[in-house]
């Protein structure tokens, strides 16, 4: 049977979404996220939203709205970000949801130290989803132990950390899929908000998007009422067909056929999972940016294969 990477649409008829309340995770969703954050599957949409406001005390509040708390140097206020996430999913013509997420507003809330954590995620499984159920419980507690900074916002030492935190998720799920002899895969997009600090990472062709307000008076204060909202895409996709992961691919002794699959079979070039892949280029090695947060960001959707299929954004 051959082993691919597939595709999805969604419909006004199939689309169900969900609201969560009163929970830091949510189950499968062919989907999306937004943090407001927001997220969608299909997966579809995460979306984030901040709110700033100075507030004289430590005072900080997580519900599954998450307002959380970063200290401005020299300052004694305190600048107050708040966080909203909801998700959304969609499987189809599918049999199956094999699409998990993860909302968590207070991620770092049994970790020591002060600096305020959230973490938002789509992982979309093919050929099951067992691979994505692994890495939805297992990526971020790896990042943390990897050394994600709690204190002192260090960006350098957050990249490292989550990247080494997707490379201990894939080694163990290998080892997991190869006891249970399981080959499926999942690609991953995700978001840590360190701070005022986002931190974006993805491994596959799941993407990420910031609406940013365009409109400021004429001293470079946001003007809600005239504001228009730019689509910026926060990731690369990752695809076997792409020059720099064909090349990558060829290297460690792989090929990309015809039909731009890898090996002829699987169309993205890093995953989880996919044991039966990994000896012929693909990884799950993820690409990770970061940006300080502003009062022109409005929100961030998170969204797989399936959503930006059949959706574009010249404008939001």
């Amino acid at each position: 049977m051959s082993h691919q990477k597939r595709e999805g649409s969604s419909t006004d008829d199939d689309c169900a979404s969900k609201r969560l309340k009163g929970t830091d995770t949510a189950s499968e969703m062919r989907g999306s996220v937004e943090a407001s954050v927001s997220q969608e599957t299909g997966s579809e949409v995460t979306r984030t939203c901040q709110k700033e406001s100075e507030v004289p005390s430590e005072k900080c509040v997580s519900d599954g709205k998450a307002a959380a708390n970063s200290k401005n140097s020299g300052e004694q206020n305190m600048v107050l970000t708040a966080l909203e996430a909801d998700a959304a999913e969609d499987k189809g013509c599918r049999h199956t949801m094999e699409d998990t997420w993860v909302l968590l507003p207070s991620a770092g809330a049994e970790s020591p130290g002060s600096l305020r954590c959230a973490h938002f995620a789509i992982y979309d499984g093919h050929g099951g989803r067992l691979a994505a159920d692994f890495a939805q419980k297992h990526l971020h507690q790896n990042v943390i132990a990897a050394g994600l900074p709690r204190e002192l916002m260090d960006v350098k030492a957050a990249k490292k950390a989550i990247i080494e935190g997707f490379r201990r998720t894939d080694e163990s799920l290998l080892q997991e899929s190869t006891k249970g002899n399981w080959q499926d895969g999942a690609t991953a997009v995700c978001v840590w908000i360190l701070g005022q600090m986002v931190v974006v990472a993805n491994a596959g062709d799941a993407k990420a998007v910031l609406a940013r307000s365009t409109s400021t008076d004429g001293e470079g204060v946001v003007d809600d009422t005239k504001s228009q909202l730019k689509a910026i895409v926060l990731t690369r996709e990752h695809k076997a067909i792409f020059p720099q992961e064909r090349s990558r691919i060829q290297k460690a002794g792989g090929s990309v056929g015809s039909n731009g699959r890898l090996q002829g079979r699987i169309e993205v070039s890093r995953a989880f999972g996919d044991r039966q892949f990994k000896k012929v280029g693909l990884i799950a090695t993820p690409d990770v940016h970061s940006f300080e947060l502003t009062k022109k960001d409005h929100f961030i959707i998170l969204g797989c294969d399936g959503l930006w299929g059949v959706c574009s954004f010249p404008s939001i």
